[in-house]
């Protein structure tokens, strides 16, 4: 079977650290954090397939680090400098690096290029206008004159349909109007829930329906982008 691109990711995304900021400085100071080597924003790609890391310490002066996650408990970082942008051109040397990768690495090469790119568009808080620093390893930003929060969009979204003997579940915000009710949605972080599961989580944290089992069909689609 032809695994999907882009999936098969091995680190763990270490969600529960991101809001601590003493756990990233540890993570930061761990002689055993690596940095994702880019040129530009290309991957370095070896000949057996994995990308190439560096040591924190060769990361541009003014760059800011972005936590990807631990792999067997070793940091990984990537790091964004202020001031530079993510071209939309997709070179031909890059296709070949993918297709040099191997499963997994392709993933974590996804989300270090998404969240540098994200970073280097929202560097301005849409708004009010004001500059925005990065927090929550990377992960956000906050808007240093009006406190504003923004995140990105690189974790799936999953959206289903909860059914039981030919009847749907269907929720209702307490904003929408009288009515109008729409399908459960979640975000599937790969760091603690599968696509199986998250079909079977969504119900219970949204209505506080516990489903007995859950099964899944995937459809391509994207989240807007915030």
């Amino acid at each position: 079977m032809i695994q999907p691109g882009f999936t098969g990711g091995t680190l763990d995304r270490a969600d529960h650290l991101r809001q601590d900021p003493e756990a990233v400085a540890r993570a930061i100071g761990d002689l055993r954090a690596r940095l994702l080597v880019l040129n530009g924003a290309e991957p370095e790609v070896d000949a057996a397939g994995m990308l190439g890391w560096t040591s924190l310490a060769d990361a541009p002066a003014a760059a800011e680090l972005i936590l990807l996650g631990l792999d067997d408990g070793r940091p990984r970082f990537a790091a964004h400098v202020p001031g530079t942008r993510v071209s939309a051109q997709r070179s031909p040397a890059l296709f070949h690096a993918l297709d040099q990768m191997r499963p997994g690495e392709a993933a974590t090469y996804a989300a270090a290029r998404s969240l540098i790119d994200w970073h280097a568009r929202h560097g301005f808080c849409p708004n009010c206008g004001g500059a925005t620093t990065p927090f929550k390893a990377g992960w956000a930003r906050s808007c240093v004159a009006c406190g504003a929060e923004h995140f990105p969009r690189v974790d799936p979204v999953v959206i289903m349909i909860a059914e039981h003997e030919g009847r749907a579940l269907l929720g209702r915000a307490a904003a929408c109007p009288s009515g109008v009710t729409r399908r459960l949605r979640v975000f599937s972080n790969p760091a603690n829930r599968s696509r199986k599961r998250s079909p079977a989580r969504s119900p219970r944290k949204r209505a506080c329906a516990s489903p007995m089992c859950a099964t899944w069909r995937a459809s391509p689609g994207r989240s807007p982008r915030r």
